[in-house]
């Protein structure tokens, strides 16, 4: 059960995007398309759920006037894991997403998360928070990517939505339009919450 209370967590009451509001660089940068949303999404869970397995088991084997460097070596480790992975077999994708996957060396999300959580808990407690808080991370950046592109472009992951007299509503997939929505997104949530 605690597990599942751990998992559950990212995806609703602790959202990195909705709720606690970090990783808003990529947030807002990648998400001009659903399908930057989703790789940026992925690739952040698997460092996080790594991060956070490798931090749990040498929680007690770090001193504590290291562990910030010693966390930011092994979030390292799985980010260039990460990047030659999409140089590898997404390279359009890897384009795309540039800067940003090395970024996430310094992701608050995932740093926070090492700190906060995984280095104070067991193994499967701090796999099922990275789970969780990645597959939140995911989902925010998904539904971002989606609104965005669907109102600015008129397509959903490349397909033309609505005929070729759709006009694009451009703003949509400007950085202003990233903010638009994510506020909207964010006082739905709010909203949601005290219903």
């Amino acid at each position: 059960m605690k597990l599942i209370k751990e998992f559950v967590k990212g995806l609703w009451s602790e959202n990195p995007i909705f709720r606690i509001v970090l990783g808003m660089c990529p947030t807002l940068a990648v998400t001009t398309e659903a399908v930057n949303g989703i790789g940026m999404g992925l690739s952040t869970t698997f460092v996080l759920v790594g991060s956070n397995v490798v931090v749990s088991i040498l929680r007690k084997y770090v001193p504590d006037r290291v562990r910030i460097p010693v966390f930011v070596v092994i979030i390292a480790t799985f980010v260039t894991i990460v990047e030659l992975i999409l140089q590898a077999y997404f390279y359009n994708l890897h384009k795309v997403l540039g800067v940003f996957i090395p970024l996430i060396v310094v992701n608050c999300i995932i740093l926070g998360r090492a700190e906060a959580f995984a280095c104070k808990n067991s193994v499967l407690p701090s796999l099922a928070d990275g789970l969780g808080m990645g597959a939140g991370f995911t989902l925010a950046l998904l539904l971002l990517g989606s609104i965005r592109e669907i109102i600015g472009n008129g397509t959903f992951f490349g397909m033309a939505l609505f005929g070729p007299h759709y006009v694009p509503f451009l703003l949509m997939i400007l950085p202003p339009g990233a903010f638009i929505t994510l506020g909207l997104l964010i006082g739905l949530m709010n909203l949601l919450k005290k219903s």
